[in-house]
């Protein structure tokens, strides 16, 4: 039987709007969106020890800016070219322990993650040219090769949807829609689903290993349509969201 810890439950005033998983630093990073008065803050939890390095973290721009990815210990954020266009443009460094800002640059601009690090480009110069850059200090260390900047693999696992898997032992509720998320890991079997109760959906979360439920949880209550995917798997960790203000880590 699988021995099941949970090793954050960390709650949040406002949404989760994003998390971003550094794989280098083991490092998970949350964008939380308060939209009753236009702000946006950040958090960091450790992966390894299960410690909130910070949360309710603000930068100078109050809303227009969110989660662009992370990367060895570095939160790297975007912000946007107006309040009324979704591109991206200029970028500001955080210390995933402290959350100093190491850096900003309001006319660099993500592209992707590689392997070696994160590729910029500079909007300013035409045609545009990609460089790979040091996270920390970003200093355009040289220009980008595919050859060499492979893309980066986070190790995250998504569930697939899939019809409600035959082996599964008996669920407490029945499938609104027949369609679950599904993930094996080792022995276990995660699924999460929407059910009606009361005459409310709600999205709940089972864990099974052989004929047993070995964990559950409810995920979303009194929801008025089907949410998307519930959680994700990090190496031998399950991350995953409760009522969108609650971030919950279980070692599996």
């Amino acid at each position: 039987m699988s021995s099941l810890k949970l090793l954050v439950a960390e709650h949040f005033e406002g949404q989760v709007w994003r998390m971003e998983i550094d794989a280098v630093s083991h490092t998970l990073f949350a964008e939380i969106r308060h939209v009753e008065n236009r702000t946006v803050t950040f958090a960091a939890i450790g992966l390894r020890d299960g410690k909130t390095y910070f949360k309710n973290h603000t930068v100078d721009e109050r809303w227009l800016t969110g989660i662009e990815t992370a990367y060895d210990g570095v939160l790297l954020l975007h912000f946007y070219e107006s309040a009324v266009s979704p591109s991206h443009k200029g970028l500001a460094a955080i210390d995933a322990k402290t959350s100093n800002l190491l850096w900003n640059n309001f006319n660099y601009t993500f592209n992707h993650l590689s392997a070696n690090g994160p590729i910029f480009y500079d909007s300013r110069l035409q045609p545009t040219k990609y460089y790979l850059a040091d996270i920390r200090t970003g200093v355009l260390k040289r220009a980008y090769e595919p050859a060499l900047d492979n893309d980066f693999d986070n190790q995250i696992l998504v569930p697939q949807i899939i019809p409600l898997p035959p082996n599964l032992p008996a669920l407490p509720v029945e499938s609104y829609s027949n369609k679950v998320h599904y993930l094996e890991y080792n022995s276990v079997r995660i699924v999460s689903l929407h059910a009606l109760w009361a005459g409310q959906l709600k999205q709940y979360l089972f864990i099974t290993e052989g004929d047993q439920i070995i964990f559950e949880d409810i995920l979303n209550t009194n929801i008025q349509k089907l949410q998307p995917e519930a959680f994700v798997l990090y190496q031998n960790q399950l991350i995953y969201l409760k009522e969108k203000s609650e971030i919950q880590v279980l070692n599996l």
